[in-house]
């Protein structure tokens, strides 16, 4: 099986970029999810961690929280 789809990798023109795109993509995701992390202020994660907890009645729709200027 590994032969068979090895064979028609082989046989396309430029298949050793796409491993390279897949690491920049992955990289530069991370890198993101890294900055906005370090943007986003402590009371944004505490009310999101305590969603799952909180009764559905109690949950306040208030986006004041999400990001600090």
């Amino acid at each position: 099986m590994l032969k068979f789809i090895k064979h028609h990798l082989d046989t396309i023109d430029g298949v050793g970029i796409y491993p390279v795109i897949s690491f920049v993509l992955f990289f530069g995701f991370f890198i993101l999810v890294l900055l906005w992390l370090r943007k986003v202020s402590h009371t944004h994660i505490e009310h999101m961690s305590d969603l799952p907890l909180a009764d559905p009645q109690s949950i306040q729709v208030n986006t004041d929280h999400a990001i600090e200027p």
